[in-house]
């Protein structure tokens, strides 16, 4: 009797260990510049397309932005540096608002009552995880590039081997962009 409540603790403590044990999936964005940024992120999920902000990050230090695994390749991004001014920003046009928000759909931003505002998008690549790093225009990255964490992102939405690079052309049949910032669209 001993023996098979001692078996059973056992099989309870292993069952868990390998549940809890699960690898973390989330979207996290890593300022590695001096200042402190304000980031809004912009994404589709079944329900259409969010966008969400801010979220103050100190100099020098990571948030997660979603938690959990992700559920889209594209995820959009725009940045604010509240030290020195200026932004990483993209061509994909999004509703966004100075103060926190959450707002659903991308069109008539303006109508609606909020900014148009410009995100860069970030493929993900359908991995589970991702990591973003914002970096100084002239900083180089603090560690190596590896899978899984896209190079670094420097302000005016520079963000090297992304369609919407600076002179990149886009990447063929790359769809990831609301509609409202599809090539062609109007303001």
């Amino acid at each position: 009797m001993l023996r098979r409540k001692g078996i059973g603790l056992a099989l309870i403590l292993a069952i868990l260990c390998l549940w809890s044990g699960k690898a973390a999936a989330d979207f996290r964005l890593c300022n590695n510049t001096s200042s402190r940024v304000g980031i809004a992120l912009g994404y589709k999920d079944a329900e259409g397309w969010t966008t969400e902000g801010w979220w103050n990050i100190s100099s020098r230090s990571c948030e997660t932005l979603l938690k959990g695994a992700l559920v889209a390749r594209y995820y959009y991004i725009y940045a604010l540096d509240y030290d020195r001014g200026g932004e990483w920003s993209g061509q994909a046009f999004m509703c966004s608002r100075d103060k926190e928000f959450t707002i659903k759909g991308t069109e008539n931003c303006l109508a609606r009552g909020f900014d148009r505002t410009g995100f860069f998008e970030v493929d993900t690549g359908e991995q589970r995880a991702w990591t973003v790093q914002l970096t100084d225009a002239n900083e180089q990255p603090a560690q190596p590039r590896v899978p899984g964490l896209p190079g670094p992102v420097g302000p005016g939405g520079n963000v090297p081997g992304l369609p919407n690079s600076p002179g990149a052309a886009p990447a063929p049949g790359a769809s990831g962009l609301p509609p409202a910032a599809a090539p062609g669209s109007k303001p």
